[in-house]
């Protein structure tokens, strides 16, 4: 019987989070059809072992690749002269800009599969997520009613006609899905989380199709009572979350808004053309954001779509002097990155350098829509290479999709079943840390909000190693390199340009990423 206590009592102070050990546990590796897992149960889930205190001349090593490690933490010993064929030049003198954060989003399919778990893994799900000791995610994205990872369709106010609204109410979505797991996400940031809203249509009964799922644009001209009404069912939201104590820092007009002008969509979708945008967040929404102490400091995000608008999309309404002073951003996807190359990101914020970049959204798996692959590295990679390539074009932030899903991918009522960073086996009662989760972290763990990326170099490179670097407020340097080659490693020197005496060797796995943290 004492046996059984003190276990009991161990196993509490694990699931808490108050074990010293549970800052630092391995991943339980569980091979799948596409690669390796991390599984996590009742009793037990890798966490992220401590960086520790960084002194001048460490230096601090996290690696995640193909052939199993996760998030495994080493030490480097600095020289002075390396045989390194691959060098790395960081140079703080040259400053881009200010690192936002990372992070995902509060859909009612993420919801859906936390509860179908014990309590004490959701909230160790939500601290994995959101507090220091984990990613320390400092983004949600929080869509406004129904999406497709929505079981059904509906909005806020499904009563015809009801133009001022008096029906608006949130919904058993809102209070079991998203308001729970956003509440405790914000305590386990620390107050630190930055949340932003988006909608995926407005009420069936506003739009030119009568329904919220495919096509169509709202009801007559675009300064009449339907278009108003709209404006103000922002405002409606944004009290009503207020009211339980949730507040928020930004919104997009619309989700994805080229998507309504598709006559086979399959999905909620609202369509709006830049001008069309434009001339809402001017004469309506803006206006009416302001005119509400709730919302009258929220920052307004245009675009949310695809790299394919750039720059056109921003030069429509950042042109207007009346639109752009209710703008602070421009927010992407990553859908169609191989249309576009990231230069474009570039050339964007040339034109506009006082508007953030924001990435915020993006699933693997979604072309076509064939749900998770358990311990695919390919897919892990690809995040890695558009976080790198994203970020090295100037933006600030970059936010995943669902934060959990089933092992279908879902739930989707449009059977759009897409992956993500974790997946629930409800059965089992337990989940999968996919490679993707280690990948995010090394990224978010070590590149803080207010971190600034700085000049990289990498000579005598094979095409195969990219990266980046940032400089950080506690005088640390932030460095994550990725070797996508499928075989070869390579030996690779890191130095900086203010101690070039100091140079750090070290070797990069094939299919691997790696992060390092060091002083001067």
């Amino acid at each position: 019987m004492l046996r059984r206590a003190l276990f009991s009592l161990f196993l509490f102070f694990l699931l808490a989070g108050f074990s010293i050990d549970a800052k630092s546990l391995p991943c339980s590796q569980v091979q799948k059809d596409h690669g390796i897992v991390c599984q996590c149960n009742v009793t037990y889930c890798d966490t992220i072992e401590p960086l520790g205190t960084i002194t001048a001349g460490k230096a601090v090593i996290y690696t995640t690749s193909r052939k199993g490690k996760r998030m495994e933490r080493s030490e480097l010993k600095h020289s002075t002269s390396s045989t390194a064929k691959t060098k790395v030049y960081i140079n703080g003198t040259q400053t881009y800009q200010q690192i936002m954060g990372f992070g995902a989003a509060f859909t009612d399919a993420a919801g859906i599969n936390m509860k179908t778990l014990p309590q004490s893994m959701q909230d160790q799900i939500i601290e994995q997520y959101f507090s220091d000791d984990g990613l320390g995610y400092t983004f949600g994205r929080v869509p406004m009613a129904s999406t497709d990872f929505s079981t059904h369709e509906y909005s806020y106010d499904d009563t015809k006609l009801d133009f001022l609204l008096s029906n608006f109410n949130l919904t058993v979505e809102d209070f079991d899905y998203k308001i729970p797991y956003i509440k405790k996400a914000m305590t386990a940031s620390g107050g630190k989380l930055k949340l932003f809203a988006t909608p995926w249509s407005s009420p069936a009964w506003m739009k030119t199709s009568g329904r919220m799922i495919g096509a169509g644009e709202l009801i007559g001209d675009q300064n009449g009572k339907y278009y108003q009404t709209w404006a103000q069912y922002f405002v409606k939201f944004f009290e009503a979350y207020h009211a339980q104590g949730i507040d928020f820092w930004s919104l997009t007009p619309q989700n994805e808004p080229t998507t309504g002008i598709d006559p086979l969509w399959k999905w909620q979708t609202l369509f709006f053309d830049a001008s069309m945008e434009r001339n809402f967040i001017k004469k309506l929404l803006g206006p009416a954001l302001a005119a509400s102490p709730v919302t009258k400091n929220l920052k307004i995000m245009i675009n949310d779509d695809q790299r394919i608008n750039l720059p056109h999309w921003p030069k429509v309404i950042l042109s207007d002097p009346l639109a752009a002073q209710y703008v602070n951003g421009i927010a992407l996807h990553w859908y169609e990155d191989f249309i576009d190359p990231a230069c474009v990101l570039s050339e964007t914020h040339s034109l506009y350098p006082d508007y953030f970049l924001l990435a915020t959204e993006a699933c693997a798996g979604y072309f076509p829509a064939d749900g998770p692959k358990l311990g695919s590295w390919s897919r892990a990679e690809q995040y890695a290479n558009d976080l790198i390539k994203d970020i090295g074009n100037w933006v600030g932030g970059w936010v995943d999709w669902n934060f959990i899903l089933d092992l279908q991918g879902g739930p989707n009522l449009a059977k759009n079943f897409v992956d993500s960073t974790l997946i629930v086996n409800a059965t089992a009662q337990e989940y999968y840390k996919q490679p993707i989760w280690h990948v995010m972290a090394q990224f978010s763990k070590f590149i803080k909000p207010g971190s600034t990326r700085i000049g990289t170099t990498i000579i005598e490179k094979s095409v195969d190693v990219e990266g980046l670097s940032f400089s950080n407020s506690d005088g640390t340097t932030t460095v994550v390199l990725l070797n996508k080659n499928e075989v070869l490693e390579f030996e690779v020197a890191v130095s900086d340009v203010s101690s070039p005496n100091v140079i750090y060797d070290l070797t990069i796995q094939p299919n691997s990423l790696v992060t390092i943290i060091y002083k001067n």
